[in-house]
């Protein structure tokens, strides 16, 4: 009889202290006391992924867990959470990779370049003179993409590293280059052409777009926004090398000929162009396709 009551009070104790299964447990019956250790209760615990894929933001969260987790080679660390993204626009044809920090945090580097002077219509006015332009630009950048509210609202900024050529060509007017308020006659200047460059070695910028996901690993995005190129430093030569001296029209259109060369009349045709500090502040216009691995 002791042993079952022993037996039975042992169990109701042991079921109610599971918590502390950890613990002996001391059974008391009269004068007796018998001690019980308890057995470990097993708990099952489900393992966290270390990263999860944000569907709204397109992004990975948690990266650093996914480069420490330690269950994934070397190759799939440094690629996870990498994207490649394709764009075009008023920097130039490129691409650029980028790399989530978290959900709202991506950093970018990437490239773009070529001939987009025609989309900013392909010729300009400096003053009175017109000029059409050829461009080969070449805009590598770094840049971190924000997310501030987590979803496809973003804001950019960044480092430009510019590197573009302007290739300058005049245009005369009825026969003469109106410049710092004289008229010279083409004829005696000839072809004015030259080219322009920015000052600014490093070009800051900022965007705002929006990044909206298609699939878990596709996406379109668009940006606008502008880059401070800073000022611009021309040269202009003229075609007309002899040395000759050039006319200017008088107030009844008729020539007469000054004592300046076609050379002069470029030097004041780079100071016009320098004034105008053409594409000071670059316009960023941009669009793209992303894919996230």
């Amino acid at each position: 009889m002791k042993l079952i009551k022993l037996t039975a009070i042992s169990a109701a104790v042991l079921a109610s202290t599971a918590a502390l299964a950890a613990e002996p447990v001391i059974v008391v019956d009269n004068n007796d006391a018998v001690v019980y250790e308890a057995e470990p209760v097993a708990v099952a615990y489900q393992a966290q992924p270390a990263y999860a894929y944000n569907a709204d933001a397109g992004v990975v969260r948690n990266t650093a867990g996914a480069v420490t987790g330690g269950t994934k080679t070397f190759f799939q660390t440094v690629t996870h959470p990498a994207a490649i993204s394709a764009e075009v626009g008023t920097l130039g044809y490129g691409a650029n990779i980028g790399w989530a920090l978290n959900d709202k945090t991506e950093l970018q580097a990437g490239w773009a370049g070529g001939d987009v002077a025609d989309l900013f219509g392909g010729d300009f006015d400096a003053n009175d003179v017109n000029y059409d332009v050829d461009s080969d630009f070449s805009n590598p950048y770094l840049g971190v993409q924000l997310r501030p509210t987590g979803n496809w609202f973003t804001m950019g900024a960044g480092i430009i590293v510019p590197d573009n050529d302007l290739d300058v060509t005049a245009n005369p007017n009825g026969g003469v280059y109106k410049i710092n308020g004289a008229e010279y006659n083409a004829n005696d200047v000839g072809s004015l052409q030259g080219t322009m460059e920015h000052r600014n070695k490093l070009a800051p910028y900022a965007t705002i777009g929006f990044r909206p996901n298609i699939t878990n690993n596709f996406g379109l995005f668009g940006e606008i926004g502008a880059a401070y190129m800073g000022k611009t430093d021309a040269t202009v030569t003229a075609s007309n090398v002899s040395g000759d001296f050039v006319s200017i029209k008088d107030g009844a259109g008729n020539d007469v000929t000054t004592t300046q060369t076609a050379q002069d009349v470029a030097r004041l045709a780079e100071n016009e162009l320098e004034d105008k500090n053409y594409l000071e502040w670059m316009p960023i216009v941009k669009v793209g396709a992303t894919y996230r691995f």
